[in-house]
């Protein structure tokens, strides 16, 4: 029997390789073919090895460049929806890479590892060289994945003369010695492929000036390079309480029913576990005619305080410290809850007013350790009294007005390089959301100690910080002080001059905010029209 199963899988495996070096082979002819044609002006691929719904940075180039005019091709795999925006326009095509075929998870890992490895590189280059009509004048690869991406592009733009831009997330072999350790061959081997074929490239975009100052001293990098910070699009914005209400109608339904004692009463469409509309309907309007007639709605003055976290729920993302932070609020919320109520009655006060609020702590976001943690909560908070937390998972459209709903939000994000920054507080930034966010190198570039937000190194410090932002809320100074700060820097235009004296790191200097179009206009657009007119 044994005999026959390591029989099949040999057969299986033969099969394989032989089907891959036939696609090479086809794949190969077309490249011959391609190369006597001078790339398309005007056009651009950009390849990203994840799911595109869930790769925001490059569906915001793919329409940066698709609004200069540029034929874009966006390639990657299928999973979570596009944003609207993005697909509406009639000069984006979304390319699909397959997954590999189901039978291969079948198999022991010695064998299906390579299969994969080959299945992947042979889609990639057929989504580069066979399904795109022409050579585009420009290919962007996100990295990381480094691996087999980066070697790809530089094969393909080598023969086709296609111009190659990669944008530098952060560096990948940084994210294998996570689970490996620094030390470790298969890292070091990473690291020199890194290296090798990331060095040169048409441009080099960083998501900050730390990663391009180490890339460009350590690794002697060639060709332009410039940073681009992220930030959001423009439809990411701070909430009215009607969006708010609409959101929590369509979410409302969903919330569990674990939470129907911790969260205000809701009756829908009326009323929603944050929004009022004063006054009642008469019992002879439909429900359509009475909403309409009502009044406009507004945040209720009992609701908890919503917190939000986004998190892949991996190891570079410790939600330890954020459930342990919640132990501490929960117990410093009792105590001062309690002393506030017995003061209160002491001096025949008869309206009690809580010290801390409740907070409602939302956690976006898919991964492999969600259950891990989301089952250690659900055993905690059964003897919890003013802290819920939940899982949600939410389509692209609702998560931004998700985030514009929200009072504080939380990042826990610590970069395996120290060099990148994360996405989850450019997107609260862009909502008017002040952040609580876990301390690294470069953190800086982004988050203003005081400013914009409040940086923590540890548990107790991010249980403090959620003390401070939330007391006597829904009237709080120091939330108010921040948001205020956010909203300012979101309406006030980025000015050349004062962008060259913060890069210079100089004392006193003011914090900006710009929306990804100008940033993207500022950066890029010089670089990919730079020398598009010798291209027909």
């Amino acid at each position: 029997m044994i005999a026959n199963e390591s029989h099949g899988f040999y057969d299986f495996f033969l099969f394989a390789a032989l089907s891959f070096f036939a696609l090479l082979l086809f794949i190969v002819v077309n490249v011959s073919q391609k190369v006597q044609q001078t790339p398309k002006l005007r056009s651009v691929a950009i390849l990203v090895l994840g799911d595109v719904g869930r790769s925001p940075r490059m569906m915001y180039h793919a329409e940066s460049f698709a609004k200069l005019g540029f034929d874009t091709y966006l390639i990657g795999y299928k999973g979570s929806k596009p944003i609207l925006s993005l697909t509406s326009l009639s000069n984006i095509r979304l390319s699909y890479l397959s997954e590999s075929p189901p039978l291969v998870t079948r198999i022991p890992f010695v064998l299906a590892a390579p299969i994969k490895i080959m299945y992947q590189i042979a889609t990639i280059l057929y989504a580069l060289v066979y399904g795109i009509p022409r050579p585009p004048e420009f290919i962007v690869v996100q990295n990381p994945p480094s691996i087999p991406t980066l070697a790809l592009v530089w094969l393909v733009g080598g023969i086709t003369g296609s111009k190659v831009i990669i944008d530098w997330h952060n560096l990948g072999y940084s994210i294998l010695a996570l689970k490996l350790g620094k030390t470790h061959l298969l890292v070091n081997i990473a690291k020199r492929f890194e290296i090798m074929f990331g060095r040169s490239a048409y441009a080099h975009l960083f998501v900050t000036n730390a990663m391009r100052n180490h890339l460009e001293q350590e690794w002697g990098l060639i060709g332009h390079k410039a940073v681009l910070h992220d930030r959001p699009p423009s439809h990411f914005h701070k909430c009215p309480p009607l969006e708010v209400h609409e959101l929590f109608i369509r979410l409302g339904r969903s919330i569990s029913p674990s939470l129907a004692n911790f969260l205000p009463g809701a009756s829908l469409p009326y009323t929603t576990q944050l929004t009022e509309i004063q006054g009642l309907p008469p019992y002879s309007a439909s429900p359509t005619s009475a909403f309409s007639s009502l009044s406009t709605p507004t945040l209720r003055k009992d609701r908890p305080a919503l917190v939000v976290s986004s998190t892949s729920w991996t190891p570079d993302e410790d939600f330890g410290i954020l459930l342990e932070a919640l132990k501490l609020y929960e117990s410093r919320a009792r105590e001062a809850n309690l002393t506030n109520c017995e003061n209160s009655q002491s001096k025949h006060d008869s309206k009690e007013r809580q010290v801390l609020p409740r907070i409602w702590m939302v956690i976006t976001g898919k991964g492999p350790l969600k259950n891990r943690y989301m089952a250690e909560v659900e055993l905690l908070q059964k003897n919890w009294q003013y802290v819920r937390c939940t899982s949600l998972w939410l389509e692209a459209e609702d998560y931004p007005l998700l985030l514009g709903s929200a009072d504080l939000g939380v990042s826990l994000h610590s970069s395996s390089s120290a060099l990148d920054l994360p996405m989850k507080i450019v997107d609260m930034f862009g909502c008017g959301l002040p952040v609580c966010a876990l301390d690294f190198a470069c953190l800086p570039e982004l988050v203003k100690d005081g400013i914009n937000g409040l940086v923590f190194k540890n548990a107790s410090q991010l249980a403090e910080h959620l003390e401070t932002l939330l007391t006597s809320f829904p009237s709080s100074s120091a939330l108010d002080s921040l948001r205020t700060n956010l909203q300012r820097a979101l309406q006030v235009p980025l000015s050349v001059e004062r962008r060259v004296h913060n890069h210079q790191h100089q004392e006193g200097a003011d914090w900006e905010w710009g929306s990804w179009s100008e940033n993207w206009d500022r950066v890029v657009k010089p670089l990919v029209l730079r020398d598009s007119e010798r291209f027909g």
